[in-house]
């Protein structure tokens, strides 16, 4: 993986969420400590979190969800067999309008899918 793709995939999710000042957890592979990389983050105030070897417990809610991705998707599908883009666009339909949207999280009160917690969360602020 390059340091270019990360920093476009970074750019391009906070920009289309509207992202800054979020805590961005990574493991420690050179992309990520990248002086590149690194000032990508501070121009959108991201707080880089990577553990120390052998301890990944703060990524352990990324290392889930790639769990539940592939369990739930992509070994359902004969992935070797179609383009690369058809698999970023079940990939990118799975999470925005299966995971965020209306997939069970338990982790949240209710059980509440992400999209829908962070605008419950977003309402009790206002």
């Amino acid at each position: 993986m390059k340091e270019e793709l990360c920093i476009r995939a970074f750019r391009s999710a906070c920009q289309a969420q509207g992202a800054y000042g979020m805590t961005l957890h990574s493991d420690r592979g050179s992309q990520f400590t990248s002086s590149s990389f690194r000032k990508v983050l501070a121009q959108y105030s991201a707080v880089q979190s990577m553990s120390g070897t052998e301890h990944c417990y703060d990524n352990a809610r990324m290392e889930s969800f790639f769990a539940t991705l592939k369990k739930e998707k992509l070994y359902r599908i004969r992935t070797e067999r179609i383009p690369m883009a058809q698999v970023k666009s079940i990939v990118f339909r799975y999470i925005m309008t299966y995971y965020n949207r209306r997939r069970i999280y338990t982790a949240n009160p209710g059980g509440l899918p992400p999209a829908m917690y962070c605008q419950a969360a977003r309402g009790l602020a206002a």
